[in-house]
């Protein structure tokens, strides 16, 4: 039976699984995104994220707590003054996976994963989505409500003319 036995061990030892994580999780503090395969950032993100919400609060229990993980006093400091300013208000969900395909050496699914709010790209796409409509037509009342406003006024300047 397999009871309790929830991760992915990753084909690795227990110590060599601990270290290539934490090696994955710095470059991810560090450099914002990281290729890698997907079974990979799956088990990054189960990782990583509790660390990110760790450094929501800046004391120095949590900056051991963050460095017994890390061991890497550069991307502590990158994480406890840079990132969690900008993840301040988020409530969870602080990693993107993006699938980019496969390996074409073993076929491994192969995946970015990235600092949800360092994508700058994302970022202008949502604020230019949500300028656009909702489910239940709300942008669209919105249009139609300002469209009669507009239609009167072009007739009454055509009258003067």
């Amino acid at each position: 039976m397999r009871h309790n036995k929830k991760f992915n061990h990753l084909g690795r030892k227990t110590a060599h699984r601990k270290s290539m994580l934490a090696n994955m999780a710095i470059s991810l503090i560090q450099h914002k995104r990281i290729a890698t395969t997907l079974a990979k950032a799956k088990a990054l993100r189960v990782y990583v994220e509790p660390l990110l919400t760790k450094s929501k609060e800046d004391t120095t229990n949590s900056r051991r707590v963050v460095f017994s993980y890390l061991q890497n006093k550069e991307a502590v400091t990158e994480l406890f003054q840079n990132i969690s300013q900008k993840i301040a208000n988020r409530p969870g969900g602080y990693t993107r996976i993006l699938r980019t395909g496969f390996r074409l050496g073993d076929n491994a699914e192969m995946c970015i994963i990235e600092l949800v709010d360092y994508n700058e790209n994302m970022l202008k796409e949502k604020t230019a989505k949500k300028a656009t409509r909702t489910r239940r037509g709300g942008a669209k009342k919105e249009a139609v409500a300002a469209a009669p406003e507009a239609a009167p006024a072009a007739p009454a300047e055509t009258a003067a003319e």
